[in-house]
């Protein structure tokens, strides 16, 4: 087995590995947030009890995205085609919305529930 082979192997375990991290941060966030609205929702009817559960979602999947894009760009890092540095750019593009779209919710949300700072 050359080093090439080896290097490139090592590329994608670390490429998977990324990708299982955000998979699992998204999934501890889902999880997380659903426990807190069942215990919270047996405890209180307001709705107001539910936004600090929706802010740490939030939290949670923007770092989930975070790390499925670095796995998108270490993917692309080894002698990337030009097909591939456009599907990273879409790729890109679309995961830097909905960070961007999650970020803006959550700093209304924290404004919502600390109007003073």
């Amino acid at each position: 087995m050359s080093w090439d082979e080896i290097l490139r192997q090592v590329h994608q375990v670390v490429v998977v590995l990324v990708e299982i991290a955000g998979a699992a941060v998204i999934f501890v966030g889902a999880l997380w947030a659903a426990l807190r609205f069942v215990v919270e929702g047996l405890r209180h009817r307001s709705a107001a009890v539910f936004t600090p559960i929706r802010l740490t979602l939030g939290r949670f999947l923007t770092l989930g995205l975070e790390f499925q894009l670095a796995a998108d760009i270490l993917r692309t890092a080894v002698s990337p085609t030009f097909d591939q540095i456009g599907k990273l750019a879409a790729i890109a593009a679309i995961r830097t919305a909905l960070n961007y779209f999650l970020r803006r919710e959550i700093a209304q949300e924290q404004r919502q529930v600390h109007p003073e700072g």
